[in-house]
């Protein structure tokens, strides 16, 4: 059996889509196996689930750095390089990376966004896709470069904005298709293989 690359999850909260990823790397045939939960946050409440799920965990918290965004993330980069880590991915990171980290995991950083990007940057795309009138919103999983959300796009999936959508219905009825999506595109990247996931075979109501 070939080994599986070693993945690190970084997280702010819940980690809900972190669940998602560490039930598909428990499948014998997932290429990846989740090593490492790093959260900036010492209360988020992923961590149990990672630590439910045996994996190790580590609180980075980054207030006890100040203003030195950069002395935090070398912490960070400590941690993943004791860990052998080979590839990150943020799931519910709220923090922007800066050059340091990205430069030194360069294109080896997935995020996933609540977003068709290049639609809807930033927070709250779940409002501003009401707000702008469409018809469909997605999310999408991306390669994480120095500017926010404009990494080159590895998968996208879809639903439909419904008449009576708010902003909770609508975020809801994404993050099922993020569970799907997230997963599916971390296999084909690190098989090296294009993203099957197509808009059709996701898009779901």
């Amino acid at each position: 059996m070939a080994l599986k690359e070693r993945v690190a999850i970084l997280i702010s909260g819940r980690g809900s889509n972190m669940d998602a990823l560490i039930a598909a790397c428990q499948k014998p045939s997932f290429p990846a196996s989740i090593e490492l939960v790093i959260s900036n946050n010492p209360d988020a409440l992923g961590l149990d689930s990672a630590r439910k799920a045996g994996i190790s965990t580590q609180v980075i918290d980054h207030h006890s750095f100040g203003k030195d965004r950069q002395a935090h993330e070398r912490q960070i980069d400590a941690a993943l390089q004791a860990h052998n880590i080979s590839t990150i991915c943020l799931a519910g990171y709220m923090r922007i990376l800066t050059p340091f980290l990205i430069n030194n995991w360069k294109g080896r950083i997935l995020n996933i966004h609540p977003s068709i990007l290049p639609l809807f940057p930033g927070l709250n795309t779940h409002a501003k896709a009401i707000q702008a009138g469409m018809k469909v919103h997605g999310c999408t999983v991306h390669i994480v470069t120095e500017d926010m959300d404009q990494g080159p796009i590895l998968g996208q999936a879809i639903v439909p904005i419904l008449p009576f959508d708010t902003e909770h219905t609508l975020a809801q009825r994404l993050l099922k298709q993020e569970h799907i999506l997230y997963p599916q595109v971390l296999k084909n990247f690190l098989r090296k293989e294009p993203a099957d996931c197509s808009t059709e075979a996701l898009l779901n109501g």
